[in-house]
């Protein structure tokens, strides 16, 4: 049966809760134009606050999953662009807390971006059916329908943590290239017992946490005092805080928009995926972008790969976890020296050269 997306057609930006339309098949706005990066600086009890601004998407649309599983897709970026970057989250977030990040990459690249199921602007289904193997379904649904719907072009996955478990998992192969920050492999031997540790750690964690609050200020405050947001931008709390929150059912104030037991359920079986992880079984170039191995960890431990064959690997320096949101110039910058290295930026190149030429844009 289709569900309308939880938050009953409204849409959270940076600034908190706007209205939007209800997201039909596609709806779009001038092709070729990509939105300008919006951040601006406000008062907040008397002391400056950096307010991160989403823009609306180009076009808008859902996909049926299963009988009771729909997904919003949402195209940002330039559609005119050569190379296409399908982008999505970690556990518990939503693809559009990430737009520090993704905002460097909009005026280069063809963007589709993405919530996993029971995330983001995703209704919440049944928590039977919040696992990992049915993410790799999705996700295989999904990168068929971006071809379909999109058009066919060269596409590079863009993943975090949750995200490059489905992807090194996937049974399709629709990527040119693929990106992988900070995946949680597991080293073998005396590794896996810390491993084991912490994940049960950060899964005790979440089941602490409280599923309600008063407003998005209370959340972005709390996010403070955790450790894994220590080092984010200026106002990257009050974003993940307005995209991972939708207005409760009863009214009263804001709940998490992925309940917190389903967060925690995901969290509980990635130890059992994590050994299973082997890049070897993937067909296309695939860069690994890690967090600081020398830091202390506040998630799950982050391994020095270069010792590993076959990982073309690096780490973001004074980074944890959250790099695409500490570092995320950094990060782009990684992510645009792999693309050369491979070819795929320099093709794009190439290509929007001819087409200027030809008159494009």
């Amino acid at each position: 049966m289709w569900r309308r997306p939880f938050n009953g057609g409204w849409r959270t930006s940076a600034t908190g809760a706007t209205p939007r339309r209800s997201p039909s098949r596609t709806c779009r706005r001038t092709r070729g134009t990509a939105p300008s990066r919006s951040s601006h600086r406000r008062e907040r009890n008397g002391s400056p606050l950096t307010v991160w601004e989403v823009p609306e998407p180009l076009a808008v649309d859902e996909v049926r999953l299963d009988e009771e599983t729909v997904t919003t897709l949402r195209r940002h970026g330039r559609p005119d662009a050569p190379l296409r970057l399908v982008l999505s989250h970690g556990n518990g977030l939503a693809i559009d807390a990430y737009y520090p990040f993704w905002s460097l990459l909009e005026d280069e690249f063809d963007l589709i971006v993405y919530d996993v199921r029971n995330h983001g602007w995703n209704a919440v289904g049944e928590q039977t059916n919040h696992n990992i193997p049915a993410m790799i379904h999705d996700h295989d649904v999904l990168a068929g329908t971006i071809a379909e719907r999109y058009g066919d072009k060269p596409t590079v996955g863009v993943f975090h943590s949750l995200t490059t478990i489905v992807a090194i998992l996937s049974f399709s192969e629709p990527y040119s290239g693929l990106v992988l920050f900070d995946p949680p492999f597991c080293k073998p031997a005396a590794s896996e017992a810390e491993f084991d540790d912490a994940a049960d750690r950060a899964t005790a964690l979440t089941r602490r946490r409280a599923p309600h609050f008063r407003s998005e200020e209370e959340f972005s405050d709390l996010l403070r005092y955790s450790p894994v947001y220590a080092r984010v931008l200026p106002g990257v709390r009050e974003l993940v805080a307005s995209t991972t929150l939708r207005k409760a059912e009863d009214g009263e104030g804001r709940e998490l928009r992925c309940p917190r037991e389903f967060e925690a359920q995901v969290s509980e079986y990635v130890r059992s995926f994590a050994p299973l992880l082997d890049l070897s079984l993937l067909s296309c170039p695939t860069k690994v972008i890690g967090a600081d191995p020398t830091l202390p960890y506040a998630y799950l431990p982050s391994f020095d790969l270069k010792s590993i064959r076959n990982v073309d690997y690096d780490f973001i320096a004074d980074s944890t976890h959250f790099l695409q949101l500490e570092k995320p110039a950094e990060c782009v910058a990684m992510l645009r020296a792999f693309l050369a290295q491979t070819g795929l930026l320099r093709a794009s190149n190439q290509r929007r050269a001819q087409w200027s030429c030809k008159g494009g844009v």
